[in-house]
């Protein structure tokens, strides 16, 4: 996989069954992690106070070792930045062409402000996670609000 090159994104849930695909094209590939952009394909839509709107521009960082992936949105129009929807996940398995992770539930969104509101507790909590996973997932979160912090 290389800078431009085409990528299937695919979301699985905890059964490791697909639940949402798409496509985007690679910006940048790291040591742990890969960077695409890809336009949000699924009509308009109010979120918590953000209007995300078909074919926003995404900017989305999947990591291998972190149990997160963070998706900085931005405007179709003017390429302002939105705010960030960050997933609790599994590390993202990154193979030629294909970038799959599966998600855990748990949600971060973050406004340009700075402000973090934490989403989808209950469907964390009726997973039913083994303690290792849950720890391992709730690590993520206290590093990714740490990561976001940073920004501000």
């Amino acid at each position: 996989m290389n800078a431009g090159d085409p990528v299937v994104v695919i979301k699985q849930n905890l059964a490791g069954e697909e639940t949402w695909r798409y496509s985007g094209r690679v910006l940048r590939i790291e040591d742990h992690s890969v960077i695409i952009e890809a336009p949000f394909n699924r009509p308009d839509s109010l979120f918590h106070g953000l209007l995300f709107r078909e074919n926003d521009r995404f900017v989305e960082t999947f990591y291998t070792d972190r149990w997160f992936n963070i998706f900085e949105i931005h405007d179709r129009d003017d390429d302002r930045i939105k705010g960030w929807y960050c997933n609790i996940t599994r590390p993202a398995v990154i193979e030629d062409g294909r970038i799959s992770y599966v998600d855990l539930a748990l949600d971060l969104l973050v406004y340009p402000d700075g402000r973090q509101l934490l989403l989808d507790e209950d469907e964390f909590e009726a997973l039913g996670l083994d303690e290792d996973t849950r720890r391992k997932a709730l690590e993520g979160l206290a590093q990714l609000r740490w990561m976001l912090r940073q920004l501000g």
